[in-house]
Order: structure tokens, then C-alpha cells, then sequence
């Protein structure tokens, strides 16, 4: 039931139209990321079950310690002790480090992303004007020609 449940949101995620690869990258990240969290407190529970000196003995504590590891806190109240435990560890600040990087870069990506809007929207407004003001100036010169052209073939002198 999870996995197909995951499979829907994850296609979800990355199905919507109008979304830049980088919000997609950093929205599936974020999906992977809290699975990660939950199945490590799962799994590092069940490794540290019964090993001496283990804090990591109960779901709400080890949840705790995926998240400050995840976000590379890490205060050290709580660690594992076991070698299955820490090969656990080393996932979650493996998908930790990168999921947050991944959410950090779509932010960067963004942030870049307006102000090149701002800038493309000036530069397009800045040529308008320079195309209004030639457009005037030739109107004024052609005007000024024309009338030199009917003194002229009038007789007379400018």
C-alpha cells in the first residue's frame, strides 16, 4: 500500500505541467527525504534494539535524531552504536545533505530566475523607448524634408 501510495505522489510531483525540472528535482527530493527520515527511525530502532549503551531505543527518539541528522545538526544526544545503525546514519545524511541542497538550489534558482524576468522586462521596455523616440526623430526629419522639397519646387528659398 505505501510503495503505490508513494509511486502516485512522486508521479504526481513530477507529472505537473508547468513546473521547471528544478522544482520537480527539489519536490521529489523533499518526498525521498521524509520517506528516509521515517524508514531510518524504523530501521535504526530495530538495529540499536537490545545493544549496549543505545539511546536510539524507541520511534519518537529516533525520529528526532533522523531529523537533526538529516539537517546535519547533530547535537549528539542521540547516536547509534551499532554498525547497522551507523550504515543507516550514513544514509540519511547522505539524502539530508542532498535533499536540502537540492530544495536550496531550486530557491537559488528562482531568486536568479525573477530577477532575469525584472531585467528582460526592463531591457524590452528600454528598447520600446528607444524605437519611439527614432520613430519620432524620423517623423521630424521627413517632415522637415517635405517641406524643404515643397519651398523648392515652389521658387523659394529656404
Amino acid at each position: 500500500m505505501v510503495p503505490g501510495f508513494l509511486a502516485r505522489v512522486v508521479g504526481r510531483l513530477l507529472g505537473r505541467q508547468g513546473r521547471s525540472l528544478h522544482v520537480k528535482a527539489a519536490g521529489a527530493a523533499t518526498v525521498v527525504l521524509v520517506v528516509v527520515i521515517l524508514a531510518g527511525s524504523a530501521l535504526v530502532v530495530s538495529a540499536e534494539r537490545g545493544a549496549p549503551g543505545a539511546r536510539l531505543t524507541s520511534y519518537p527518539r529516533a525520529l528526532w535524531w533522523s531529523v537533526e541528522t538529516a539537517t546535519t545538526v547533530g547535537y549528539g544526544d542521540f547516536y547509534p552504536v551499532t554498525l547497522w545503525g551507523r550504515l543507516i546514519a550514513v544514509v540519511v545524511m547522505v539524502v539530508g545533505i542532498t535533499a536540502y541542497g537540492m530544495v536550496t538550489a531550486a530557491l537559488a534558482t528562482w531568486f536568479v530566475g525573477r530577477d532575469e524576468e525584472r531585467r528582460h522586462r526592463r531591457l524590452h521596455q528600454a528598447e520600446q523607448a528607444v524605437e519611439q523616440a527614432y520613430a519620432e526623430v524620423a517623423h521630424t526629419v521627413h517632415e522637415r524634408f517635405d517641406r524643404l522639397e515643397r519651398m523648392l519646387e515652389g521658387g523659394r528659398a529656404p
